[in-house]
């Protein structure tokens, strides 16, 4: 239910963006980004705090697109909440055990430099994303960028979920 309720906002922007304009889709993203997290509230009685955090940067940043008619806010919000998440994995790993770790670790067991290394690899992704991002905003219009968020985005977090998939088969069956 969480991944529809954070779903549903990147179609609707989609969609709005490819009907009405950039800024249109701002507006939609960061009404639904909000009833996303309050619907996620009812439903769960919690609001995991990344997607606090992404709704504030989509409010700050979609904002100033549309307040200031400069679509470049917008396009920044992806690299800002892909670089946070890097901080987040990297700082898991320097204060106790690895998020990632943290989320897994009832499916799977791994030693501890696996572990590690799973992290140290979301932490690369994030940064790589974070600048692919960026790329794709300041060498392409903005059709092509919001065709890159939507599913270059997705399409290379599936790519990457697999690989990791992968590597978690793999170490498992060394560990049993």
């Amino acid at each position: 239910m969480k991944f529809i309720f954070e779903t549903i906002p990147l179609l609707l922007f989609f969609i709005c963006f490819k009907v009405y304009d950039i800024y249109i889709a701002t507006g939609v993203a960061i009404g639904a980004t909000a009833l996303g997290v309050l619907l996620t509230w009812v439903y769960y009685r919690r609001v995991e705090p990344m997607q606090l955090i992404t709704l504030a940067i989509l409010t700050f940043l979609g904002g100033a697109t549309i307040l200031l008619k400069d679509e470049t806010f917008i396009k920044y919000k992806p690299s800002v909440v892909y670089w946070i998440m890097a901080i987040v994995f990297a700082i898991s790993q320097l204060l106790k055990k690895p998020l990632i770790q943290h989320a897994l670790q009832n499916s799977v067991t791994l030693p501890v430099w696996a572990w590690r290394r799973l992290n140290h690899s979301w932490v690369l992704f994030f940064i790589l994303m974070g600048g692919l991002n960026l790329f794709v905003a300041h060498h392409y219009d903005t059709a092509t960028w919001v065709n890159f968020k939507v599913f270059g985005g997705l399409g290379l977090t599936f790519l990457f979920i697999v690989g990791q998939a992968i590597f978690l088969s793999r170490q498992d069956e060394t560990t049993q």
